[in-house]
């Protein structure tokens, strides 16, 4: 929905197909996170005024059983908020209103797959070329949904599952969300209107036992892996997610396009999937902006090689981190401390990862 709208701004043409029924697509027990860069994205496409997000004005980064820890904050960099968190339904059902009053087609109960689409073929010219769905030929396909294929590209599977739930605290969150490290995964809590949105991930083989747990008996485990600076008094009921990564060696084919997760799946540490997938639909947009042919070759491979060291970076950079405040191995422990050290004392280098998170490639040097 969000890529058909940004397209229409664009001047480009473009139907919805959706697998599910579209009133099932409006209940998303998730939680988002949204960086700055993400909600000026949402703002452009005419979503954001209308959303009720709490806003995230400092990251709190550390690991626990070591020395060494990092905050970044929204005023050191002049902006009003790092981020923002909201219920993925509220924004879904921002995003449906919209499609709907741009009188945008919607095709419900419509799944596309890859195997089903064909060209019309090399003995075409190629500027009448497109793909028949339905009836109606496309001149490009965007799987802007659903997972990245087998065979398609690069899978590891990190034998985690993120444990999601929203938890009361007994003192207010003053808008600081926490990124806690810990030898059994990260833990994150978010800032959602009184509460915190939790994402505790914990390892495929401990999961029946966690989510087993009672609510006196899982807040007790959050709050020996989070520790004391936030006591925990109620959780909400919760839900699980395997995690993994997956990306597309390739997001571009012929007549074919893919992003968001159907390009790539991250781990969460640093929340950077969706917000990497609104910079996918935005450079796809800008990419399409006046070509005669949007699924043309050369214009697919410009968005291509464009998305590259954004799409790179993001991926990287979360397996990265949960490689590396994975091992309690001494040498490597010192170090992590020694580089959240390093990223608190020093504000050029802390402004430079913040704004990466943030913004992704756009805001590169």
């Amino acid at each position: 929905m969000a890529l058909a709208l940004a397209l229409k701004l664009h001047g480009v043409t473009s139907e919805v197909f959706e697998a599910r029924e579209r009133a099932a697509v409006l209940r998303d027990s998730r939680v988002l996170a949204l960086s700055d860069g993400a909600r000026q994205i949402l703002d452009w496409l005419g979503v954001w005024s209308g959303l009720s997000a709490t806003a995230i004005e400092t990251i709190h980064i550390s690991h626990r059983g070591g020395f060494g820890r990092s905050c970044l904050r929204a005023t050191e960099l002049d902006l009003e908020a790092l981020g923002w968190v909201l219920p993925a339904s509220d924004l879904i059902s921002a995003l449906d209103a919209a499609v709907t009053e741009a009188g945008i087609v919607y095709h419900e109960n419509a799944r596309v797959m890859r195997s089903a689409i064909h060209s019309d073929g090399p003995d075409h010219p190629a500027s009448t070329r497109g793909v028949v769905f339905g009836g109606i030929k496309f001149l490009l396909t965007a799987f802007a949904e659903g997972a990245v294929q087998e065979g398609a590209g690069t899978v590891r599977d990190y034998a985690q599952h993120a444990v999601l739930c929203t938890v009361s605290v007994a003192t207010p969150h003053r808008n600081v969300a926490w990124e806690r490290f810990t030898h059994d995964g990260p833990v994150a809590l978010l800032p959602l209107g009184q509460r915190y949105a939790v994402v505790l991930t914990c390892a495929d083989m401990t999961l029946a036992a966690v989510t087993a747990l009672d609510d006196a008996a899982f807040l007790a485990l959050l709050q020996q892996r989070f520790g004391t600076r936030h006591s925990f008094t109620s959780a909400s009921p919760r839900t699980a997610y395997p995690l993994g990564l997956r990306y597309r060696r390739h997001p571009v084919a012929e007549r074919q396009v893919w992003l968001g997760n159907a390009a790539q799946t991250l781990h969460p540490v640093a929340g950077q999937g969706f917000n990497l997938a609104l910079r996918d639909i935005w450079e796809l947009a800008q990419a399409l902006d006046g070509a005669a042919d949007p699924g043309a070759p050369a214009v697919l491979a410009a968005y291509a090689r464009g998305r590259r060291v954004d799409r790179r970076g993001a991926i990287g950079f979360t397996d990265l981190l949960i490689d590396s405040f994975a091992s309690d191995f001494p040498p490597l422990k010192h170090a992590r401390g020694a580089g959240l050290l390093a990223l608190d004392l020093l504000p050029p280098l802390r402004d430079f990862v913040a704004k990466r998170m943030i913004y992704g490639a756009r805001a590169w040097p």
